[in-house]
C-alpha cells in the first residue's frame, strides 16, 4: 500500500505556492516530493468516499471548485472544474454516499452543492443557499462568512463565521437544502469549524475570532446548544485566529495561528494537556500513525513532529510554498 500526501497552498499574489504538490510518505513517516500540478490557490482539498479522486477549491474572487484524479503514483489530472456561486471558496466536504459536494464560499457567505456522477466528476450545482447578517466583529463580521459545510445523516450544517451561527439544512435526495434549524453561538466567536465527536451527542466549535473551543450539543438534527467554551491553547500570545480541529480517541488537536502552536486537550476532562511549536501560521493539519503533519502557511514548509506527552518534540520541515492544507491518501 502507498501512502500520499496531497498539499493545497495558496498561489499568486495570495501565496508563494505553485498548486497541488504530492509527497510519498514512508514508513518512518518522511515526506518526499513526487508531483505537481500547477492550479490556483486550492487551499482545501478532500477526497471522495471511494474513489481515487480528489476536489480542490481554488480560492478566488470568481470561485471555482476543480476535480482531480489521482494514480497510485501520485499523480494528479484534471477531470473538470465548475464554478461556485460565491467568492472565496474555503471549504469542501463529501456526502458519505459520494452523490454530493458541498462547497462553503467564504467571502460570498453561501453554501453551494453540486451532484457528482459515478465517476467522481462534477455535474450541475444543485443548490445555492445565501447567508445574511453580520456580528460584534466589524473588521471581520460585517457580512456572512460561511467557513465550513459539515454533512450529516441527510443534513447539512453551514458554520457561519460572519454571524456566529450554525445553520443547517436538511439535503434532499436531488441535492436541495431546506432549512432546518439555526443555532446561536456567543457573540464574536468566528466559528471557523464543527466536528462531531462520534457515538456522543456532541460536538466541537473552532472560534476564530475569539480564541476558543466552542463545546457544543447536538439536541436534534442539526441543531445545537453551547455547553462549554474554553482557551484554545495554553499561550498568552495574542492575537490567536484559531485554525483547526482533530479528533483522535479521547484527545482533541487545535491549531492556533499567533501562538503557532498545536494544543493538544484532554477531552474527558475538558483541559488543555500541552501546546507543541509547528512553525509559522498553522493553517491545517492532519494526524497520521502518530504523526502530526502540519499547512505552517508562513513558514513555505509542511512541519512534522511525533505527538508525545509533553508536546516537546523535533520539528523536522518540508519545503512547499504557502502550504494550507495537508490530505493523507492511502492507495492499493
Amino acid at each position: 500500500m502507498a501512502e500520499l500526501v496531497f498539499v493545497g497552498c495558496y498561489t499568486g499574489e495570495a501565496g508563494n505556492g505553485t498548486g497541488i504538490t504530492t509527497f510519498s510518505r514512508s514508513a518512518t513517516g518522511e515526506l518526499h516530493e513526487v508531483a505537481t500540478l500547477a492550479l490556483e490557490s486550492p487551499s482545501w482539498l478532500t477526497r471522495h468516499p471511494s474513489l481515487p479522486v480528489l476536489y480542490a477549491v481554488n480560492e478566488t474572487a470568481t470561485g471555482e471548485v476543480t476535480a482531480l484524479s489521482f494514480d497510485d503514483s501520485g499523480k494528479l489530472s484534471v477531470l473538470g472544474t465548475a464554478g461556485t456561486g460565491g467568492a472565496h471558496p474555503c471549504h469542501l466536504a463529501v456526502t458519505p454516499d459520494g452523490r454530493f459536494l458541498l462547497c462553503a464560499n467564504y467571502t460570498g457567505g453561501s453554501l453551494a452543492v453540486f451532484a457528482l456522477s459515478s465517476s467522481g466528476s462534477i455535474e450541475a450545482r444543485t443548490a445555492l443557499v445565501q447567508h445574511e447578517g453580520s456580528g460584534p466583529r466589524t473588521d471581520r463580521q460585517e457580512a456572512a462568512h460561511v467557513h465550513m459545510a459539515v454533512p450529516g445523516p441527510g443534513i447539512v450544517s453551514a458554520v457561519d463565521l460572519g454571524t456566529d451561527e450554525i445553520r443547517s439544512y436538511t439535503l434532499t435526495p436531488s441535492g436541495g437544502l431546506e432549512p432546518l434549524a439555526v443555532s446561536a453561538l456567543p457573540p464574536g466567536t468566528g466559528p471557523r469549524q464543527l466536528v462531531r465527536r462520534p457515538g456522543t451527542d456532541l460536538a466541537y466549535v473552532v472560534g476564530e475570532l475569539a480564541g476558543t473551543v466552542v463545546t457544543v450539543r447536538e439536541t436534534s438534527p442539526g441543531a445545537f446548544e453551547v455547553v462549554a467554551s474554553t482557551p484554545s491553547t495554553l499561550s498568552s500570545v495574542t492575537p490567536n485566529l484559531v485554525a483547526h480541529l482533530e479528533l483522535t480517541g479521547t484527545r482533541m488537536y487545535v491549531s492556533n495561528r499567533g501562538p503557532d502552536c498545536v494544543t493538544e486537550f484532554a477531552l474527558d476532562e475538558a483541559a488543555a494537556v500541552a501546546d507543541q511549536a509547528c512553525g509559522a501560521n498553522p493553517r491545517h493539519f492532519a494526524l497520521v500513525d502518530g504523526t502530526c503533519y502540519v499547512a505552517a502557511q508562513s513558514e513555505d514548509a509542511i512541519t512534522a513532529f511525533t505527538l508525545t506527552a509533553s508536546g516537546e518534540a523535533e520539528l523536522k520541515y518540508y519545503p512547499t510554498g504557502s502550504p494550507t492544507f495537508v490530505l493523507p491518501v492511502s492507495t492499493p
